[in-house]
Parts: structure tokens; sequence; C-alpha cells
């Protein structure tokens, strides 16, 4: 079986995400987006005015916004207007960015996952190396049993 061409063809690439960010408030009379600690956002790779893919890993819920920067070191996490209605302070979310990326540019590239803590301080950073479709199957990068252990603050 030959495998399918990579050359020409961009694909969605989740290049950088904060994990398990503990939501600071919700905002509803905000124009929207949703508001990220700088230190947060330098962490992950993720750029004020991007847009970005939003879980709310306590009620399931999942929305796109655009980010926009808080206050420095604050560990602000708050949804804004009609995003309001789909998280509370304390639910814990996940927030990805994506680039589009030539498919033959993929292979190799990095993409970062930021843990933090329950007051969003920064506890670890994980890379992980896009393989080639090749290179799938090798043991070492099967990620399929992997359960992420909660930091406490």
């Amino acid at each position: 079986m030959t495998q399918p061409s990579l050359d020409g063809a961009l694909r969605q690439f989740m290049y950088g995400k904060l994990h398990r960010v503990t939501v600071t408030g919700a905002d509803l009379d905000y124009v929207g987006s949703i508001t990220v600690d700088p230190v947060l956002l330098r962490a992950s790779g993720i750029l004020p005015h991007t847009l970005v893919d939003v879980v709310n890993i306590t009620n399931g819920e999942r929305i796109q916004t655009y980010v926009i920067e808080g206050t420095e070191g604050s560990g602000v996490i708050c949804l804004n207007g009609a995003a309001a209605h789909q998280f509370s302070k304390g639910d814990l979310a996940i927030i990805m960015g994506y680039e589009a990326v030539p498919a033959n540019q993929l292979p190799g590239r990095i993409s970062r996952a930021v843990h933090v803590d329950a007051k969003n301080r920064i506890v670890a950073t994980d890379e992980y190396v896009t393989p080639s479709l090749e290179s799938l199957g090798n043991p070492a990068a099967n990620r399929e049993f992997e359960k992420y252990e909660t930091v406490d603050a």
C-alpha cells in the first residue's frame, strides 16, 4: 500500500496547548474571547488575537474563540461574552492553538503541552515530535494508555 502524498496540502497542526487550566472567571458582559495570563501564552506559543479551541473538561463543552492578553503573572483564564455560558469559575479546561502547516513539513514538528497546578502556575512542559508516516508504530511513541496525573497547588 502506498502512503498518501504529503505534498501541497495544508493540515491543521496543534502546536501548543495549556492543559488542565483552572477557569478563574466567566464574564458575560465582555465583547468576547478568552483572557489568558501572558506567562502561559509565552510558554505555549499561543499569541493574542489568534484562534483557539477551548475544551471544558468539567462539563464537556467545546468552543472556538480568540485570545486576549491578561495581567502578567495573574494566572487569569477568563471566558468572555457568549463563551461565559459554557464555562464557570473553577472549571478545568484545555486551550489549544493550531496553525496551518504544509503536510510535508509536519514530520519532526514540535507540539508543546504546558501543564499547570490549580492556580495556573506552570509545573511542567512536554514537547512531542510529530512522526513521519513511515515511522508510525514505534512502541516508544505509543501514548494510548497515558493517564494525566493531576497536580495540586
